[in-house]
């Protein structure tokens, strides 16, 4: 039978299951992405499944997000990760070496293999043709120690692209703008995004990996595009071209779903604050002033972004940015770096009035650069949810290097096909001399790997205990929250919130500080309660830390109209009920400070049934709720949590 390619690397991955839509599936993982965010929390679970050594056959630890060394917090959390890496067979990218996602895609990412990253993004290495997905970080230490990887088997979305982009003012940043406009951020819950066609030629890994990354935007499982002449090409110049893999589609394959974009007739487009699918043409925006343009950023960070702002600052002599911007570039990596310092581009940029940062996540994750207050910000970033910048009322559009380029000469929004002739770039330099992995520290040996001392600052705090699911639960709706609540939402970005991550008591404390100031102190008073949420609750990054801090706060239910795919599997995992409304109007029942009891919640889930009964105590009313829990994570859930279930399961073996 002809197979689409993500169902053949589907295929060739399967542990248990059956490769059909929605059915529960596991995937034997080749490959594990870390971050320091989320790779300390990961680690310490993984420490807790006593493995004496990582049994896949590529984890790498990065140092890309929590970079700022305001107090002890974060070097402390990089020292221990270090030192768990040389421990446990992980390899370690130091910070300053790049931002995760590029560095994988230059140094690790293989045609055909199945990549689990604690990070949403991690959708980024699709762009060689691997199945990459975000998951939470206990997920991911589960894969680490050998266990399959569990998901909804996704459904495939044929995404035939014909033309080629009008460059350089039309860019890979606007096709996955357009599929944003077209399907929404819930438009690719549970579907892998298959790119084919003649347009997938003119595109080169790096705005491939534009594309997958922000496929996560969509709340989609992975994007990928089959592996060409560009991708061995890529590899070549990676100087491992040993991992090329002639792979693809099968004639008369089908696919679950098709969407069809023509490149030639795309325009710039932006997603104006504050959702990434709140896309207009550029058109629409134009002369919107801003006081701050950011480039770079894991999504659009490549040679080609910086060179073209670069080559636009440095087209007319005395040319710069406008008197009422700031304006930034972050290099994707260190070969990156190299190379735009040895092209020229590097001096354009500051010349023009740039400010340049190292190559780590920065301001994408709230780590610096906030605009000002009541400002407009225009960056070519993945996401713009309120206050991810920092700023709590801010203001952030969407857009690709181009528009960015164009708009920072002027102080607001501008299409840069109203600039003219295109400025000349300057060449990319032969990369072979920097491609090297010297800042990439390989494990210790195994026979000296139980020698390595394990250094633990104050700040860092070992997980939440888990407990087994009581016969009946019951607690008072804490919150009542709307659509698209994001995990920043729950665990927020920026420079002092993210210094918690090691710290789950800590950390806890800021959740929901911007949607509901008095969510803490009701938790604190009443000792438990659940969460009502509408639809696509958990929407954005993979942090597990948006379960793990309502977990310490007594959070035992979330009860929605939809959840996004990775945060739900994250409830699950920290044996957090997630549950929706069988009847979404009964959503406008929920009043902060009622009771609601769910009677005989673990017999339901141990017989299996499809609804979970509730009842309202203020009104003695019935509620029915729903789940798509697979059979194993209903045995998660009333074991307490993955860790405790794979405890119980080891414990029987």
């Amino acid at each position: 039978m002809a197979e689409n390619l993500t169902r053949q690397i589907l295929a060739e991955h399967l542990a248990e299951g059956e490769l059909k839509a929605g059915a529960p599936v596991a995937l034997r993982v080749d490959q594990t992405l870390l971050q320091d965010a989320t790779g300390t929390m990961a680690l310490m679970q993984f420490e807790q499944l006593g493995v004496s050594r990582v049994k896949v056959d590529r984890a790498i630890q990065y140092v890309d997000h929590n970079v700022i060394q305001l107090d002890n917090k974060n070097p402390d959390d990089h020292r221990m990760l270090q030192a768990l890496c040389r421990r446990y067979g992980i390899h370690f990218s130091r910070p300053g070496n790049g931002i995760c996602h590029y560095v994988h895609i230059e140094r690790f990412a293989r045609p055909g293999h199945v990549l689990v990253g604690a990070d949403s993004h991690t959708t980024t290495s699709g762009a060689l043709g691997m199945l990459a997905m975000g998951a939470g970080g206990l997920d991911v230490a589960v894969a680490m120690g050998g266990h399959a990887y569990e998901i909804a088997c996704p459904e495939v979305v044929e995404v035939r692209l014909e033309g080629t982009l009008p460059r350089p003012w039309v860019q890979a940043k606007d096709v996955i703008l357009e599929l944003l406009r077209r399907l929404t951020v819930r438009g690719g819950l549970n579907k892998v995004f298959e790119f084919t066609g003649p347009g997938t030629a003119d595109l080169s890994v790096p705005e491939r990996g534009t594309i997958a990354n922000m496929i996560a935007e969509l709340g989609a499982t992975a994007a990928v595009f089959p592996p060409d002449e560009n991708t061995r090409e890529w590899l070549v110049r990676q100087e491992r071209e040993e991992d090329f893999a002639e792979l693809g589609p099968d004639e008369g394959c089908e696919y679950d779903a098709r969407e069809e974009i023509d490149l030639s007739a795309l325009g710039p487009l932006v997603a104006k604050p504050h959702n990434p699918d709140n896309v207009v043409p550029v058109e629409e925006v134009a002369g919107t002033p801003v006081e701050q343009v950011c480039i770079g950023s894991s999504v659009n960070s490549a040679y080609a972004d910086l060179a073209l702002p670069g080559a636009v600052l440095a087209a007319e002599e005395g040319r710069h940015v406008h008197e009422r911007c700031t304006a930034t570039a972050t290099p994707g990596s260190r070969q990156i770096l190299v190379a735009i310092a040895e092209s020229g581009v590097y001096r354009q940029l500051v010349e023009g009035g740039v400010r340049m940062l190292e190559p780590v996540c920065g301001p994408c994750v709230g780590m610096g650069q906030a605009p000002p207050s009541g400002a407009n910000s225009l960056r070519t970033f993945n996401r713009n949810f309120p206050g991810r910048s920092g700023t709590q009322d801010d203001s952030v559009f969407l857009c690709s290097p181009a528009v960015a380029a164009v708009s920072m000469l002027h102080g607001e929004i501008r299409d840069p096909r109203e600039y003219g002739d295109p400025p000349e770039l300057l060449e990319m330099p032969a990369l072979k001399p920097y491609v090297d992995d010297v800042h990439i520290f390989p494990p210790a040996p195994e026979e000296e790997a139980e020698d390595v001392e394990i250094p633990r600052g104050p700040n860092i705090k070992t997980p939440p205990e888990h407990t087994p699911l009581e016969d009946e639960l019951s607690a008072r709706i804490a919150t009542v929250q709307p659509d698209n609540i994001s995990t920043g939402d729950l665990a927020p970005d920026g420079v002092i919130v993210m210094s918690y991550r090691s710290n789950i008591p800590a950390i806890a404390e800021f959740t929901f500080q911007h949607r509901d100031p008095e969510f803490r102190k009701r938790m604190a008073d009443w000792g438990s309660g659940f969460i009502v949420g509408g639809h696509n609750y958990g929407q954005g990054s993979s942090r597990e830390h948006a379960a793990l801090a309502p977990l310490q706060l007594g959070v035992r239910a979330v009860l929605a109209k939809s959840f996004a795919r990775i945060h739900r599997r994250n409830l699950v995992a920290q044996g957090i009920l997630a549950l929706t409304f069988a009847d979404e109007d009964d959503y406008e029942l929920a009043k902060v400070g009622d009771t609601w009891t769910l009677p005989r919640v673990r017999r339901e889930l141990e017989e299996g049934a499809e609804t979970i009964t509730a009842r309202i105590e203020e009104s003695d009313r019935e509620v029915a709720l729903r789940h798509d829990l697979a059979p194993k994570d209903r045995e998660i859930l009333i074991a307490g949590g993955l860790l405790s279930f794979l405890r119980g399961e080891e414990a029987v073996a």
